[in-house]
């Protein structure tokens, strides 16, 4: 379902304004939320820190009744210098001030990153429960993570044919135009890609390698089925002549607000030439009662010439890709904004109860405005538990660039409860694109 109705408020939410004064004893710092989206969302803020306060470990806010409110922050350091990420606490709206305060020991990291030693996957985890799943390393059908009640089904195959037939053909132009062909041409070894995410329940809410015609389907992975070098195309959606492939690359933050994976991969033509590296960052934040956001920014660069990308027939899938589980009680939603529409917003809503859970929970899904050819049209297909925001515009091949990079952004709000209405998921979409993550 196409949900267009307009938001309840139209609001602009200005970029956050944050100061530290000279002397530590007396130094503040304010967050603008004067339209109180970043308190009613609990989402995660960002505050310049000038000089050297990696002792700080919480931010005090007194209210007016003089009752103190400590909030946990993490410092991270990059090329822009020094900067405090927190979870923003609810509050009226207004400018919002803080004022930090000195560890007096190291505490032990609520939010963790690090690898497993059974498969070499990365797990990201809240005081010791799991969050999500990274899949750096390859995965083997024998190994995927799934759902309680689908572990011991079998896997059956259907024939290809038609458009996708012809499709694989193109991808292996040695085959003879009579050779069978069945859905297991796509169940490859596969990487890089999210699954699991699990709900604030412990509930699995992504699906990978699932029973039928689908199986290199991977909970949300970023992919295209078109993607042509030279004169030739493959697909690294389906599995087909290029593939994702790990450099070993990775690293990992842990804190007590986000845990972060940074990691490279080289898509490899027929698995021996490099064509384009990725570098994929996944941040998850420590959640709130009822929501956890998890920021995803991947960045491509091309390493050969003549690289593009398209979706399918250049007129459906492919991008960002999330297939989920099937809920009981599924419900699909997604919202684009008018084209002359200032801000331009755009979100999608994914619901249901899942793993027999008694009450709903979901995900939305929220595009950023600084993505190219923002924003991507929103393509559903209920049967398969599937809604994502495609990439590049209907009827275009994307280039890759050797000198300059495409980087998309997404962010990812884990939910408890029914579909968000339109107000509280414009409030969240508001958020991500007023802090310049």
């Amino acid at each position: 379902m196409n949900n267009r109705k307009t938001p309840l408020h139209f609001i602009s939410v200005s970029i956050l304004i944050c100061f530290i004064s000279s002397a530590f004893a007396q130094k503040t710092v304010t967050v603008d939320d004067r339209a109180g989206v970043l308190g009613e969302t609990g989402a995660p803020v960002i505050i310049k820190a000038a000089g050297n306060y990696s002792q700080v470990s919480t931010l005090i806010e007194t209210s007016a009744d003089g009752l103190k409110n400590e909030i946990p922050v993490q410092l991270r350091k990059n090329a822009k210098g020094s900067e405090w990420i927190l979870m923003m606490p609810a509050g009226k709206p207004g400018i919002r001030k803080f004022k930090p305060t000195r560890k007096t020991a190291p505490a032990a990291p609520v939010m963790t990153a690090e690898e497993n030693a059974a498969d070499g996957q990365v797990i990201i985890r809240e005081s010791g429960k799991r969050v999500l799943q990274y899949n750096y390393r390859t995965v083997y059908e024998p190994d995927v993570v799934r759902a309680e009640g689908k572990r011991n089904v079998p896997m059956a195959y259907s024939k290809v044919e038609g458009a996708y037939y012809d499709e694989y053909l193109k991808a292996h132009p040695k085959l003879t135009k009579d050779a069978a062909a069945t859905s297991s041409i796509y169940a490859v070894p596969r990487s890089d890609y999210i699954h699991p995410i699990y709900g604030l329940n412990g509930e699995m809410l992504t699906c990978d390698w699932p029973d039928g015609g689908h199986p290199h389907h991977r909970g949300i992975f970023w992919a295209w089925p078109e993607v042509e070098y030279k004169s030739e195309r493959g697909d690294i959606y389906a599995l087909l002549r290029v593939f994702a492939r790990p450099t070993g690359n990775i690293s990992y933050t842990n804190g007590a607000v986000f845990a972060e994976i940074e990691a490279e991969n080289i898509w490899m033509w027929e698995n021996e030439k490099p064509i384009v590296r990725e570098q994929v960052t996944i941040t998850a934040y420590r959640a709130s009662q009822n929501s956890r956001v998890i920021d995803l920014t991947v960045t491509f660069q091309a390493i050969e010439d003549e690289v593009t990308v398209a979706t399918r027939f250049t007129n459906s899938y492919g991008g960002l890709n999330v297939r989920m589980e099937t809920p009981a009680k599924q419900q699909i939603s997604y919202y684009t904004d008018p084209a002359d529409a200032s801000p331009l917003r755009a979100w999608a809503n994914f619901n249901g109860k899942f793993e027999n859970n008694q009450s709903e929970s979901g995900m939305t899904i929220l595009q950023h405005p600084s993505n190219p050819e923002y924003p991507g049209a929103w393509v559903q297909y209920p049967n398969l538990s599937w809604v994502q925001p495609t990439f590049p515009t209907p009827g275009t091949r994307y280039p890759l660039s050797k000198d300059k990079t495409l980087t998309l952004k997404y962010r990812f709000v884990i939910h408890q409860g029914n579909t968000p209405d339109n107000d509280i998921s414009a409030k969240r979409w508001d958020a991500f694109q007023s802090t310049n993550f």
